[in-house]
């Protein structure tokens, strides 16, 4: 699974990889974890992508109370086509997660490592989401995001059995495009990374915090500590 990832590239970088960025600059985000604000890119309703700031957790739209709905942080790519919570989204509403890495960690839990994730050629890069709308009685509406796993390639198999699907850039425009209304087009996009791309980094354990930031989170555990 994917439970926390980092975003700490500018504004001017996400412009240049993924569209026209046009919102607030944003301070470096080293440990983004569930129920947060982050940032995804789709389709917009003129048909040009866009960046939108939504909750980590997806909430399907049939939800009668999302206060009773537990957060669904992450969606298995085999079978998010059947199920009820994301069909409907791996039809119509399918985005891109923009991230500079994700964690998982090793060890027990008194002594859990955690290890940064990240691609060897690409800085920044994009994980395969859904998002979903939900409408209150009220008229309130909460935009929600869950993120795409698949099973884990031999680089980060030995940290864990899932990985985060990942796009690749010439595949955004194919990934973005719902308006067949049909998930089939792009079912080949949902396996793992060829094995060679991906670095595994032992990281600070203040990580395991997810109130910590900063980028001291990316620095190597003291071995005293271990």
């Amino acid at each position: 699974m994917c439970s926390r990832y980092s975003l700490i590239c500018s504004p001017q970088t996400l412009s240049r990889i993924f569209g026209r960025y046009q919102g607030d600059d944003f301070p470096p985000r080293y440990n983004i974890a569930p129920s947060q604000p982050v940032l995804i890119v789709r389709i917009g309703v003129r048909g040009e992508r866009e960046f939108r700031l939504v909750r980590w957790g997806l909430i399907p739209s049939w939800a009668k109370d999302p206060a009773q709905y537990g957060l669904l942080v992450n969606a298995r790519s085999e079978t998010a086509a059947e199920k009820p919570s994301f069909r409907g989204a791996m039809r119509h509403r399918r985005c891109l997660i923009p991230t500079t890495g994700y964690y998982e960690w090793t060890g027990g839990r008194s002594s859990r490592q955690p290890h940064l994730i990240k691609l060897d050629d690409q800085p920044v890069f994009a994980m395969a989401g859904l998002w979903e709308a939900w409408l209150g009685a009220d008229g309130s509406e909460i935009e929600t995001m869950a993120i795409l796993t698949t099973t884990a390639n031999a680089d980060v198999a030995s940290i864990h059995d899932r990985m985060p699907v990942i796009i690749e850039p010439e595949d955004y425009d194919r990934w973005l495009d719902c308006s067949s209304g049909r998930e089939n087009e792009v079912l080949d996009l949902l396996a793992p990374l060829p094995r060679g791309r991906m670095v595994v980094m032992a990281i600070n354990p203040k990580l395991n915090d997810p109130r910590a930031e900063g980028p001291d989170l990316h620095q190597p555990p003291n071995p005293t500590l271990l």
